[in-house]
């Protein structure tokens, strides 16, 4: 693994905004960045990378099972109760996943190590599978980087295949914070990815859905049943909102499905650490209060249970904090998990996105930043397979 310095494109802005990706910059700073690249080898991907994905994204499967089932280990992850029998059913149903992202450790030495799961909502998604094949295809044309070059990326093929497998001949509504420019974007993307597949669709915000009491459903502003929803909304939140009470009496099927909820929890990083002790590509993880978490000593990682792009994550050495991010998580309570410092190339720390769909490995993404902590405004970097 190498950090590699190389010239942008002359014309990568224009090519951006050509190619839908508004958002490459975020309030005046680069979001998408091309200055350099993260080089690999095939093999670090196929055998640290690719084959640990998988076999996390089991372990993962397989604690959900028993999560999903336990009394117990529903309420150490502060699932409202009055949503167990949702996800239940969900699981039992066998409802189908579209996609995932687990966030790894990796610095081209040791095995890969799990950070956390995006389970339920990642984004990065559309500069992961189309912006940096173009990346890739361009940096190649114009000699940038080897001609022999490839990347990790099958995932807008994956996609299509994916959705090809939930819903063909169905209609699709896709919904989220249409306000907000990076969901919408990638809204947009996985809305062509379906129609590639054959789905039609409708996209809307989801402050615009409504519910038609005498039938009991969620409908569009045009009072059409919304009877497949792709939501990029966490679970955790539509628990919360007005129409919660709802989610259990309508026919709706929901990608990510309700079982995502236990998933896109913290709190499976202590869990898998019980279920699977020592597992190479797991770091030590523990519930704040739990005894056992004194086993970590006076360095770790603090982290709410529910928490987005690094929001109040702080990063303890010898009793110290080293680095903390703001933000409104943490009344659900807070893991513990050892710490390993993320690789550092020149004053700047990479976390390696290993993307998932329909439980496939088949592609990455690079976020880096001059923190440790991995949050909203880190840039993008493409990779390459040299």
């Amino acid at each position: 693994m190498q950090r590699i310095i190389c010239p942008e494109r002359d014309d990568w802005q224009q090519t951006a905004e050509l190619c839908g990706f508004a958002f490459h910059t975020i309030d005046g700073e680069r979001y998408w960045d091309e200055r350099a690249y993260y080089a690999f080898s095939l093999d670090e991907i196929e055998r640290s990378i690719e084959t640990p994905t998988g076999e996390i994204d089991a372990m993962c499967l397989e604690l959900a099972g028993r999560v999903i089932g336990d009394e117990r280990h529903l309420r150490r992850l502060k699932i409202p109760e009055a949503f167990w029998d949702l996800i239940a059913d969900s699981w039992e149903r066998d409802d189908r996943s579209l996609y995932g992202r687990l966030d790894l450790k990796f610095d081209g030495g040791g095995p890969a190590k799990l950070l956390e799961y995006n389970a339920d909502t990642p984004t990065s998604i559309f500069e992961a599978a189309v912006f940096q094949w173009t990346w890739l295809e361009q940096a190649i044309e114009r000699r940038i980087i080897p001609a022999r070059a490839d990347q990790f990326n099958s995932i807008h093929e994956r996609l299509i295949e994916a959705w090809k497998a939930i819903g063909a001949g169905s209609h699709l509504h896709l919904t989220g914070t249409t306000g907000n420019e990076e969901d919408a974007g990638t809204l947009a993307y996985l809305e062509d990815t379906a129609r590639q597949a054959g789905l039609s669709t409708t996209l809307l915000d989801i402050e615009d859905i409504g519910w038609r009491d005498e039938a009991g459903g969620f409908v569009d502003l045009n009072d059409r049943d919304m009877e497949l929803v792709f939501k990029l909304y966490p679970w955790e939140w539509m628990f919360h909102d007005a129409f919660g009470a709802k989610l259990a009496g309508a026919p709706t099927h929901w990608i990510e499905p309700p079982w995502k909820a236990v998933l896109s929890n913290k709190g499976i990083l202590p869990l898998l650490w019980e279920m699977f002790p020592n597992h190479p590509n797991l770091l030590p993880a523990f519930f704040e209060d739990d005894p056992r978490a004194a086993e970590l000593g006076s360095s770790y990682v603090r982290k709410p249970l529910l928490s987005r792009e690094g929001a109040n994550v702080t990063l303890v050495s010898g009793g110290m904090s080293l680095d903390e991010h703001a933000g409104p998580y943490g009344a659900e309570g807070f893991v513990r998990q050892a710490l390993s410092p993320l690789p550092n190339f020149s004053g700047v720390y990479p976390v390696v996105g290993s993307w998932l769909v329909n439980h496939e490995p088949c592609g990455l993404s690079i976020r880096e930043d001059e923190s440790p902590i991995t949050g909203n405004s880190s840039r993008f970097l493409p990779h390459a397979i040299l």
